[in-house]
């Protein structure tokens, strides 16, 4: 449906003790069915003070009209926030990581709709995202990720044919502040090394020596593991129990395992109880470990019980970053092994052969983090030594 006309609007005082201008136009808009209709759209364009003659407010009202005189002006869908969000839910959302559409659920629910929910799409304009953005009480880091999430649905929106202007134009995000990270020392790694038994104690050692987040570990597969190459493949990841692709691009990497974590790794394939994922790591479901429970529940205590103050796996990440630092790793190899470097220099993916400088860092760090502990899983001898395993049929 084309405009009938130009249009000029119509422009009136309002109010006793605070006159203001009120502006009223025609629109055309989509109902939800596809059918075309016109209807009235009023604003506040300003109070008496700020337009002190007509021809003033006047001009303020063609700046709202220029999108429905113009020529290739054409009706356009109409809806609230609350009702656009779970369209938007239904088939943008759900294309995302399970981990990235549980955020955005949060987001809608307990930010987003509250506030926007009344509003038609096209009435959101940059003032009122910047209130938004200012008497929000959650954190920097949290309302940063809003105004992202919002901006994804916007882009939709705009596709769409809801909305055509961009609200968040000059808008001033707070500036985050800079969390200091926790971190264990070589010794504390040690120690819960040394305390931790069955298969935490391998989750830990890997998380320590590897630097992998905490949904990698617990998505690794034993097909993971290349013995023969000493090399372990980071392809998945697991959240709240369901596996999904690694967190980044560059998170798909390979890097080299030490000799000693190598040989531990043999020993507890020997006692793995298959699953159909062939997760390294399952509950009896066959289901992967969920990061946050072996941390409420195994870490925690073990930690508590050390007298070591109490954080997640995240931890033997910083410890492993800081660890290489200390032992003189190249910059670009420490990236490749926390896959956070450019796709064009991370270590291949599924061939690739780890480069000299990983196998001898893997090396330094297997000779460090285990410190003389033999691990419980494997076989001794008479004498006491560790008896050579034969490599795992599984494992090619």
């Amino acid at each position: 449906m084309a405009r009938r006309r130009y249009q000029r609007g119509q422009l009136f005082l309002r109010g006793k003790k605070i006159r203001v201008w009120v502006a009223r136009w025609r629109e055309d808009e989509l109902t939800p069915d596809g059918a075309a209709r016109r209807v009235f759209r009023s604003e506040v364009l300003g109070t008496l003070a700020e337009y002190a003659t007509k021809s003033l407010a006047k001009r303020a009202l063609a700046d709202r009209l220029v999108i429905v005189n113009d020529p290739r002006y054409r009706a356009r869908p109409t809806a609230t926030l609350a009702e656009f969000a779970p369209r938007w839910e239904a088939k943008v959302a759900t294309q995302f990581k399970p981990s990235t559409q549980a955020a955005i659920r949060s987001h809608l629910r307990l930010h987003l709709v509250p506030f926007f929910g009344k509003r038609c799409m096209k009435d959101i304009h940059p003032e009122l995202v910047q209130g938004f953005i200012s008497q929000s009480k959650a954190s920097p880091k949290t309302r940063r990720n809003l105004v992202m999430t919002l901006r994804m649905m916007w882009k939709s929106a705009r596709a769409w044919g809801y909305v055509v202007h961009d609200p968040f134009e000059d808008l001033v995000l707070p500036k985050a502040r800079k969390a200091r990270p926790v971190f264990f020392t070589l010794e504390e790694v040690q120690r819960i090394l040394a305390e931790a038994q069955g298969p935490y104690r391998t989750l830990y050692w890997l998380a320590a020596e590897t630097g992998m987040r905490a949904g990698e570990l617990c998505g690794l597969t034993v097909d993971d593991l290349d013995f023969g190459r000493q090399l372990l493949y980071v392809r998945q990841s697991a959240w709240r129990g369901k596996l999904q692709a690694p967190k980044t691009e560059n998170s798909i990497r390979t890097f080299a395992l030490s000799a000693e974590l190598a040989e531990h790794l043999k020993a507890f394939v020997l006692q793995w109880r298959p699953n159909p994922e062939r997760l390294l790591f399952s509950s009896r479901n066959g289901t992967p470990w969920d990061a946050n429970m072996i941390v409420k529940r195994k870490l925690h205590p073990l930690l508590d019980k050390l007298g070591i103050q109490r954080c997640g796996l995240h931890a033997f990440r910083h410890a492993n970053e800081t660890l290489m630092d200390r032992i003189g790793v190249p910059l670009k190899v420490r990236q490749e092994r926390l896959g956070h470097s450019d796709p064009r220099l991370t270590l291949g993916v599924y061939t690739h052969v780890a480069s000299e400088d990983d196998c001898r860092i893997a090396s330094e760090l297997g000779k460090v983090l285990p410190a003389r502990i033999l691990h419980p899983l494997a076989p001794k001898s008479e004498s006491g030594g560790l008896v050579v395993m034969r490599q795992p049929e599984l494992i090619q």
